[in-house]
């Protein structure tokens, strides 16, 4: 059971129920993504490319089939790593190859859906509906299973804080636990630039910082948001921004001397929750995708006043999907969104700003759910007769497919 109730969230709804339907039916529901929601909002792309395939070349070039939805996709290291509602891990390699068996690459299982994934080094994270974080140390055989080396929060973190007062907060009207756990889903999570350590966020409202080196949890930000938190994306400057069902999205910093994150700003242009977020590499422009169809394109800038600290302000929307915008990755200049509306959209932003929607990529029969992409530096995509750079955008869906898609893009 969730601490909260989910009528705000459509990002939940989809996982809670038996198929996708229930999904449709919210992210299509007037009172909170009618068309005309955003419209002072505007738009980032031209009229004319909405519901345009501009000619470029991609394609699907497989297609891997598990037994339930697929809720996370992971690339690292040549490898493909996916999660599923089942509680099921698996590792495709890179030429995604079907095996005879089709269990053979099922490194690791628990009882609880996979919500996120996220590797360092030799190290796999998993998060997971029953609240916990798991740690898979890696083998390099994709057929051999992982062992898991650490629940978070540890057995030696929970017994250390057990008994003490201090370390107990309110999480229900008649229930208290230790800070260091999560009580409801872990939605998401993120590996800081250093990689020291390990943010995990929460439909609880609360995201939590670890550390890799000992898994040791060093902070809980309580009651974050108002609703879920969906998403955690990090900046390589300390910036951490948060995406919840209350609509909102938010921006936190630890400061130095400070030994916990403070909160810098809400942002609040979202009619709907929030379900994604996604950065550029160099972290100054952030995209929020929520069940109002539109991803929001927000810049940082410096203030005048302030001593120069920077924040986001928004600045457009890219508009297109026809349903809730899942999932976002982003890789170079190519920004791709995943939707209820059984589509990725590819988009790229020019030198001057401007945004264009490259290609929708279709086949997948029911909402897609996770992305991840790369540069593909193995491929020359066929008939290219141009520059350009071919990328690997990966999807997962809740119709049990994950598919690999091929997309080149011409240089500017």
């Amino acid at each position: 059971m969730g601490l909260l109730p989910c009528h705000l969230s459509c990002h939940r709804d989809d996982e809670s129920q038996s198929g996708s339907n229930h999904l449709h039916s919210e992210s299509s529901n007037s009172s909170i993504s009618s068309p005309s929601s955003l419209q002072s909002v505007p738009s980032l792309t031209p009229v004319s490319q909405h519901d345009q395939t501009p000619t470029i070349h991609h394609k699907c070039i497989a297609t891997l089939k598990v037994n339930s939805y697929v809720f996370s996709l992971a690339l690292a290291r040549k490898v493909l790593y996916s999660g599923s509602s089942n509680g099921e891990i698996r590792a495709w390699s890179q030429d995604f190859s079907e095996q005879d068996n089709p269990t053979d690459n099922i490194v690791a299982t628990s009882n609880t859906a996979v919500k996120s994934l996220v590797v360092l080094g030799d190290k796999l994270f998993s998060a997971h509906q029953d609240n916990k974080v798991r740690i898979w140390k890696i083998h390099n055989h994709l057929q051999q299973k992982y062992k898991c080396i650490a629940t978070l929060p540890t057995l030696n973190d929970r017994f250390l804080r057990c008994f003490s007062k201090k370390n107990y907060v309110q999480v229900r009207r008649h229930r208290k636990s230790i800070w260091v756990h999560h009580v409801d889903a872990v939605s998401a999570l993120a590996i800081s630039i250093d990689c020291s350590l390990l943010y995990s966020a929460s439909w609880d409202r609360t995201f939590k910082v670890w550390r890799t080196s000992d898994f040791k949890c060093l902070e809980s930000v309580q009651n974050a948001h108002d609703d879920a938190i969906n998403a955690i994306v990090l900046a390589k400057d300390g910036f951490v921004y948060t995406g919840s069902a209350d609509k909102t999205f938010k921006v936190w910093k630890k400061h130095a001397g400070e030994n916990k994150h403070l909160l810098l700003a809400t942002l609040e242009k979202h009619k709907s929750a929030v379900n994604a977020l996604a950065l550029n590499n160099d972290g100054t422009v952030l995209y929020s995708g929520a069940c109002d169809r539109s991803i929001l394109v927000w810049e940082r800038e410096c203030s005048a006043k302030g001593g120069g600290n920077r924040h986001m302000v928004l600045v457009g929307a890219l508009k297109g999907h026809t349903k809730a915008i899942l999932c976002l990755a982003v890789v170079m200049d190519l920004i791709c969104s995943g939707s209820a509306d059984k589509t990725v959209r590819i988009w790229r932003r020019g030198t001057d700003k401007s945004y264009s929607c490259l290609a929708v990529l279709e086949g997948h029969r029911r909402p897609v759910k996770c992305l991840t992409a790369a540069v593909d530096g193995n491929t020359n995509t066929a008939g290219a007769s141009e520059p350009g750079t071919t990328y690997m955008v990966c999807s997962g869906s809740l119709d049990y497919d994950i598919k690999v898609w091929q997309v080149w893009a011409p240089l500017f």
